[in-house]
């Protein structure tokens, strides 16, 4: 039983599925009926109008209605979208146990403990008609689901079936004379018992079966969807199975196994299978076929009382005395895998094979039998298939091997060569070679004809995932481990519980880890890259081409990019599981395995991939063509600080002024605030303007909301002595006295000061303040004033006045701005404007480099220069703008004074020359960047990635050594990038300096300049590092652990790449080390993929072994692989061959140990010089290994080479990616290696 939701509360009685919604009816024993979301697990409401317990509820098939009826006599008719109780039946005299509704008349079905049954119209609201016959408590009556039948379970320990065609037929059919129809529907129709009969004869509803045979009570009964079968419960602890014709009813079988009362019985809607439920604490499931139980679920302390089952989805619900529970007999994913453009899955006992290409549907391979297969994997180098069953019961799990046939037809064909055996779990592990997980945690690899080949103990493993050629995903408890098959070994382990699959992508970088409510991505080295939670189950899930994750749940298709970021995409009305994504098409199967294909719109996430990723000409595309709406995604845009791109399609003018401000682009921020002419708009403008030095739209802002306080504040630190001084007359039109004695403070006019204080009546004061500035005589008939008088108080004789400082220089101009920054869009948009297009603007900003970002792109030199006087059009702009509301403040320049014309000045009269150091102040010369005299002066590819100048280093490699690949040296460029900058801490709250090491810093010039005139970045990997990481992959090979070593020679020969010497010794000791790392490459790779072989192949086996030996390595290492070679061609009985290896592991000088051990198998091997074997070895002709195929290539036959680690290889691998580098073209004609200035090829 697969439990999907639980529901603590009162004893359940009874219970009603929605035919439509995910919604389940729950009438509990204290009264209360309770509305459950299951697939949200939320209670929606609450029903408490019935007084005790309700016992029968149930939904209506179309309306929003639902019935109840409890032990207070009543039927009550609700409507859930009103959430309240429509009207109420009443009739019966006693407990009612059931009510139904027909699935087609509107009639209700109750059954009570007064005998009765009886038939409502809820229309009418009325009774039309009662049926009587019953002598104990009646505990249930259900309509058929398809003909005028009724049939009724009672205590009397009788089972009735009712013929209701009469009652149909008075009652639907149309009326006749003075007879009124409701709805279509008679309304009429009284309280008639069973015989009673019309005018032609005919009765309301007759007994047609009387089924005799439980020896107590029957609880339940109920008709089979579509056979005439009836099955019963009863008290009796028996589940009994009735069949029923025109003329008779009769016992089928009798169901035994249930150990107390039987509560309910019904029928599965789909399969021939029963499921009854009982007071014994227990569900059983039953075969109709065999009538025996197939599966039994029980609870510890609840007795069961009620089950029903969902109308049309694979759904149960049971009710207990603590609750309900809803669950599923069995899983209905789909066992499938998708190759190429190729779906398998199974269906029924089919396995069937669809082309995505041409939606051709075939059968491919009738199953042995009708099981319910779990997984399937697919190989498509042997065309077989692992089906596998995975049963609650471990013992139960199995798993199948079918091999495929290769000719398509359009039948299937019967799996005659399968092999099936028990085990957990089936993965493909090699070509021919898979993995099989058994329930004592043991692992064994298996061949093709099902034989174990290797097996080995996985402790707390509970299931294994596919994860490429050799290795696992290992699911334990709490974890998911990647595993190497061949090493027996886990690499690497993320930190996931309950992980149900595991979805790679296309080129196994990344894997989805499903787990029931959680996706949580990683890379190939399982490194957690973002985790979602959900909160409804979790379904399926499938890649994007472009490396996004599609997943869906009971109700949407989401998204989910490795940055973390995740969104709906469609909804859905049933559950689908997701089997290819691609373009705007998601292939997709339902739990009928019908193949599905729905439509998506992948606009939003591959925007956001996009973003991410930095493909800024792709975002400006979809921003101009695509369709980008939404709250959502605006706010994503300013969550992850791209405001700026979202300003460029939002058409509201207020969230433009929000996004503008947030970036700091102040002109579409004043475009907005004009276009909303907003106070708060205005205020939050000037703020921003204030803070960047523009002058003049601080002005304007303040000028449009009437702030004259901080608009003369402006003016006073400013310096505009003639705008503050208008701005006091203004005050002085606007009646403020306050504000115009404070200008007049800050301008210093005494005089204005004291007309100020008498307007206003203080005489006292004006006086005073005259006095004290000297004014007396400047007031005639001051002091004849009887109101003023003389001044009261007399001034201090050694008072001082405080007079405001005066402003040295107006600054009427914005703050000049030495840098201006465009972000890419803002750029394009401009170019765009101008007439350029969208290519044109790109290629404006892509010599930017990995270095910019998308605010940080900074202006050529050219642009830079004329920025001192870009405020001029905004200075006008804000002129022209802040008239209106306080015109008076500005004047505009008329033409009358002539004080700019040219005057012809004798060359000896007196001044300076600001530029010359004296008066203004001259800007400094912009210098070139470091990176831009790093590229130019040297030809080595490590200083170019150091400069960030990646397209061309790799332009470089790949003319000097043939890099072809590039992914593998990404660590390196980034690694040299970060390094060739350092980071300098400055002032509290100001930015950092950032300065670039040299390495010949004592040569690179004077002057203070960037960079100097030869700088060269410093060298972030030496040789010293690189020979210690050699030292560590000789301790890996000496330990036995091949694959890292092999990794870390890797590393040491791709670091090679990123050096940079100084001397001609140092290039020789480069070039030797290149040496070592490709011959222990070469041969560990070769040692590994021996390793691999099946054990039938011993003379191949035989033949690497020796092979290896003639790899130049350690003594160490090579004394290993000549006694490796030794055994393994003892063993073969090839004593000849044996014997000189013998000899030769002797002049190694071994340890005393392992030398008697020698001369013991060489003493041997004399006696018997021949070789049982025939080797493709020959030690006395010279030859160099296959770096790809490792078979030897003698002195005279042709071979070509790589470029970088020189591994030789046959002809045929010519233009190949090298098996030793993983990066460079095999035979590519290069002009060689340069990692030093002084270097010669």
């Amino acid at each position: 039983m697969l439990s999907k939701f639980e529901s603590k509360s009162a004893r359940v009685k009874g219970l009603s599925f929605h035919p439509k919604r995910p919604w389940i009816l729950c009438s509990l024993h204290n009264g209360v009926i309770q509305l459950w979301d299951y697939r949200m697990r939320t209670l929606i409401e609450k029903f408490d109008e019935h007084e005790g317990p309700v016992r029968g509820i149930h939904f209506h098939g179309n309306q929003p209605l639902f019935v109840s009826g409890g032990d207070d006599y009543k039927i009550k008719v609700w409507n859930y979208k009103q959430r309240k109780c429509l009207f109420t039946l009443l009739g019966h005299l006693d407990y009612i146990r059931t009510t139904f509704f027909h699935h087609e008349y509107p009639w209700i079905l109750s059954a009570s403990d007064d005998q009765t049954i009886r038939v409502w119209n809820w229309q009418a609201r009325t009774a039309i008609c009662v049926l009587t016959g019953h002598s104990h408590y009646v505990m249930c009556a259900q309509f058929h689901p398809s003909e005028d039948l009724v049939v009724s379970a009672s205590l009397d320990q009788t089972i009735r079936v009712w013929d209701i065609s009469g009652l149909r037929k008075k009652n639907v059919a149309p009326g006749l004379g003075g007879h009124d129809d409701i709805g279509g529907y008679r309304g009429g129709g009284g309280m008639q018992g069973p015989g009673h009969t019309d005018l032609f004869g005919t009765t309301d509803a007759i007994v047609k079966h009387v089924l005799e045979g439980h020896d107590r009570g029957v609880n339940w009964v109920m008709f089979h969807p579509t056979m005439p079968v009836i099955v019963s419960a009863a008290d009796d602890r028996q589940v009994k199975l009735w069949r029923m014709n025109d003329s008779k009813a009769w016992e089928l079988d009798t169901c035994r196994g249930h150990y107390n009362n039987v509560s309910c019985a019904i029928f599965h809607p789909r399969q021939e299978l029963m499921l009854s439920n009982s007071e014994d604490k227990s569900i059983r499931v039953w075969d109709m076929a065999k009538r025996t139980c197939v599966q039994t679920f029980r609870r510890d302390n609840d007795r069961f009382w009620i089950l029903t089952a969902h109308p049309s989805l694979n759904l149960f619900a049971a009710g207990h005395d603590n609750g309900m529970v809803i669950f599923k007999l069995e899983r209905e994913r789909p066992a499938y895998s998708i190759h190429e453009n190729c779906l398998l899955y199974v269906k029924q006992k089919t396995l069937r094979r669809l082309d995505l290409n041409t939606n051709k549907d075939q059968p491919v391979l009738q199953l042995p039998k009708k099981a319910n297969y779990t997984s399937l994997t697919y190989n498509p180098a042997e065309n077989a298939v692992l089906l596998g069953c995975r049963s609650a019961n471990p013992e139960n799990s199995t798993y199948e091997l079918h091999c495929l046939p290769r000719d398509a037809t359009d039948s299937a064909i019967d799996a005659a060569d399968s092999k099936r055996s028990s085990g957990l779990t089936a993965i493909w592990v090699a070509r021919n070679r898979f993995a099989v997980l058994d329930k004592g945690h043991t692992l064994a690899v298996k061949n093709m004809r099902n034989e174990v080949s290797k097996k080995f103990q996985l402790a707390n493993a509970e299931e294994i995932f596919y994860a490429g050629t050799g290795c696992l995903l290992v699911k334990e408890p709490d974890t998911v481990s990647l595993y190497d098959v061949q090493q027996k070994r886990a690499l690497s382990s993320v930190k996931a519980a309950q992980v149900r699959q595991a979805i790679w992508s296309a080129d196994m970088s990344n894997v989805a880890l499903i787990s029931k409510l959680t996706v949580t991505l990683c890379d190939r080295k399982l490194a957690t890259l973002c985790t979602v939670q959900e909160s409804v189950r979790i379904k399926s899930a499938a890649w994007d081409d472009s490396g996004v994750l599609l997943y869906t749940t009971a109700n949407h298709i989401k998204y989910l990019l490795t940055s973390g970021d995740n969104g709906i995409i469609r909804t859905l009305d049933v559950p689908i599981y997701l089997t290819r994504v691609k373009g705007t098409s998601v292939y997709c199967l339902d739990r009928e395995c019908v193949p599905r294909v729905l439509g998506i719109d992948p606009t939003e996430y591959r925007f956001k991939m996009a973003l991410v990723n930095r493909k800024y000409e792709e975002v400006l595309h979809m921003v101009r063509h695509a369709k980008l709406v939404g709250q959502a995604l605006i706010a994503y845009l300013q969550r992850k600080g791209y405001p700026e791109v979202a300003l460029h399609f939002v058409k509201d003018e207020r969230t433009r002024f929000g996004l503008a401000v947030e970036c700091g682009n102040l002109d579409a921020a004043l475009e907005s605030a004009r276009a909303l002419d907003d106070k708060q708009c205005w205020e939050r403008l000037g703020e921003l303007a204030l803070a960047h030095g523009n002058h003049q739209m601080v002005e304007m802002a303040y000028q449009r909301t009437k702030n004259f306080d901080k608009l003369a504040f402006l003016y006073l630190i400013s310096g505009q002595l003639d705008k503050l001084r208008k701005m006091m007359r203004i005050a002085e039109i606007r009646k403020d006295t306050s504000g115009h004695f404070q200008m007049a403070l800050l301008l210093g006019d005494v005089s204005e000061r004291v007309r100020v204080l008498r307007a206003c009546g203080q005489t006292g004061l004006a006086g005073l303040t005259a006095a004290a500035h000297g004014l007396q005589e400047a007031e005639p008939g001051a002091a004849d004033d009887p109101a003023t008088g003389p001044p009261t108080v007399t001034p201090p004789p050694n008072a001082s006045l405080l007079q405001p400082p005066c402003p040295l220089r107006s600054q009427d101009s914005n703050w000049p701005l030495l840098t201006v920054t465009k972000d890419f869009f803002e750029a394009a948009m401009r170019a765009r404007g101008a007439g350029g297009t969208a290519g044109a603007a790109a290629a404006a900003v892509a010599s930017a480099g990995p270095a910019s970002a998308v605010a940080a792109v900074e202006v050529e030199e050219a642009e830079v220069g004329s920025g001192w006087g870009d405020d001029e059009d905004d200075e006008n702009a804000s002129k022209g703008g802040a008239k209106g509301e306080g015109s008076d403040v500005e004047d505009e320049e008329g033409d009358g004074w002539e004080v700019d014309d040219d005057l012809d000045l004798p060359a000896d009269a007196g001044g300076h020359d600001s530029a010359a150091g004296g008066g203004g102040y001259v800007p400094p010369v912009r210098g070139p960047p470091p990176r831009q005299v790093w590229t130019a002066g040297s030809q080595l590819a490590a200083d170019h990635a150091a400069a960030g100048s990646w397209e061309s280093a790799m332009r470089l490699l790949a003319q000097q050594v043939g890099v072809a690949r590039f992914e593998p040296l990404k660590p390196l460029f980034v690694a040299a990038y970060a390094r060739s900058r350092a980071c300098l801490p400055t002032l509290a709250g100001s930015p950092p300096l950032f300065a670039a090491p040299l390495r010949n810093w004592k040569e690179a010039g004077s002057g203070g300049q960037r960079g100097g005139g030869g700088g060269l970045p410093a060298v972030g990997i030496r040789l010293r590092q690189l020979l210690d990481r050699l030292q560590t992959a000789y301790g890996l090979t000496t330990r036995g652990n091949f694959a890292d070593a092999v990794d870390r020679f890797r590393q040491c020969l791709l670091g090679v790449l990123m050096l940079v010497v100084t001397s001609n010794q140092e290039v020789a000791e480069v070039k030797q080390l290149i040496e070592v790392c490709r011959n222990y490459i070469v041969g560990l790779q070769m040692e590994l993929a021996r390793k691999a072989l099946p054990r039938t192949e011993e003379i191949r086996s035989a033949e690497m072994a020796c092979y290896f030996t003639h790899c130049d390595l350690q003594p160490t290492h090579t004394m290993l692989t000549v006694r490796s070679a030794l055994k393994i061609l003892y063993k073969l009985r090839n004593f000849a061959t044996a014997a000189m290896f013998a000899r030769r592991l002797l002049e190694l000088g071994p340890k005393p140990e392992v030398a008697n051990e020698t001369r013991k198998i060489l003493q041997t091997c004399e006696k018997n010089p021949t070789d049982a074997r025939q080797l493709n070895y020959d030690p006395h002709n010279p030859f160099d290994i296959c770096a790809a195929s490792y078979v030897p290539i003698y002195r005279g036959r042709p071979l070509v080479k790589d470029p970088l680690s020189g591994a030789c290889y046959a002809p045929e691998f010519a233009g190949q990616l090298c098996r030793v580098t993983q990066c460079t073209e095999i035979g590519k004609d290069v002009t060689g290696l340069k990692i030093s200035a002084h270097q010669s090829h």
